[in-house]
């Protein structure tokens, strides 16, 4: 099959489309011919070296796909030969083919294509194993999203205000602004021009918010302590503003404030099956009824690996970005 093949840890250009064995198929695993494959920010962070696969995984990127089964591991009894589905993935989305636990394997939502369900299983299984099964998101509270743009940020807006959050963004242009207000975002602050903590207390009578979900780390930490409610809680999910700071942590006492990280790639086959059952069960019904919408901003041939991960890094996109072998 061919797959994109990092060449050695650097930009884009390492990124070569290569003639490489087919995968092996486990006992428990689904082989999946990959219809399309989506980008997520961990993929660039592969490429450069900083974010190698787990033991065992794929050394190709990709971390999530659509296809169609082509062959299933002898103790897979849920799902048949020709099924479209769609997966989460430890990595290998970026190739023809890729053998997946059955676990991490879900239907392709109804209402939805092939191609665009290749934009949902990593951003639905983030999203709902941190903001709604841990920190507990609840009808009635409020909720901001750092990157409200993003592919993790457009698809937490629409499925917190499905579930009745009052949602709040931050994105960096007026544009992107005004694209979270069309898909259901209350508040939008251009973190380049407006100080976050100041809107966030200005829009909350002073209390602050319930729940933050935050993709920055460190150049944030603080204020986002200083934007919580009383028993509010801070989810960590990158660090593109670093990994660390100094804080005053007499917040967290004063409000009672929880801080919380994950990762989704570094858990264990029960784990993330677990994640995928509940995303089955409680996602998949809001976008089968069209209250959850796929947001694709462009689609690349597999074969133009680099172009993608340079508009990923350039950070123009609004929502997912896909490659289609």
């Amino acid at each position: 099959m061919k797959a994109i093949v990092i060449t050695s840890p650097g930009g884009p250009e390492v990124l070569q489309l290569q003639d490489v064995e087919d995968p092996q198929l486990g006992d428990d695993e689904v082989l999946i011919g990959v219809h399309a494959a989506a980008l997520n920010r961990a993929d660039t962070l592969q490429r450069k070296g900083s974010y190698p696969p787990p033991k065992g995984a794929s050394p190709y990127p990709g971390l999530e796909c659509s296809g169609t089964v082509l062959s299933l591991g002898k103790n897979v009894s849920r799902w048949k030969i020709g099924d479209q589905v769609c997966a989460l993935l430890a990595g290998g989305g970026y190739a023809e083919k890729v053998a997946v636990p059955a676990g991490q394997v879900l239907p392709v939502p109804p209402g939805v294509s092939l191609t665009d369900a290749a934009s949902f299983p990593e951003v639905a299984c983030t999203v709902w194993s941190t903001v709604f099964m841990m920190s507990r998101l609840s009808q009635g509270e409020t909720f901001l999203i750092h990157g409200g743009s993003s592919g993790i940020g457009t698809f937490a807006i629409q499925i917190a205000k499905h579930r009745g959050a009052r949602v709040f963004v931050t994105a960096g242009s007026e544009e992107k602004l005004a694209f979270c207000k069309s898909i259901g975002a209350d508040v939008g602050i251009n973190y380049k021009t407006q100080d976050f903590v100041a809107r966030v207390k200005e829009e909350t009578g002073g209390q602050g918010v319930d729940v933050i979900l935050d993709c920055v780390g460190a150049s944030y930490y603080q204020r986002n302590l200083d934007s919580l409610n009383l028993d509010g809680r801070l989810f960590i999910i990158g660090f593109q503003g670093g990994v660390t700071t100094q804080a005053d942590l007499r917040a967290l006492v004063a409000k009672r404030l929880t801080v919380q990280g994950a990762g989704l790639r570094n858990r264990s086959l029960e784990n993330k099956a677990v994640i995928v059952s509940e995303v089955e069960k409680n996602v998949w019904p809001a976008i089968a009824e069209g209250k959850v919408k796929p947001v694709v901003y462009k689609s690349f041939p597999l074969s133009e690996a680099a172009e993608a991960h340079r508009l990923m890094e350039s950070s123009q996109h609004i929502g997912k970005i896909l490659l289609v072998p």
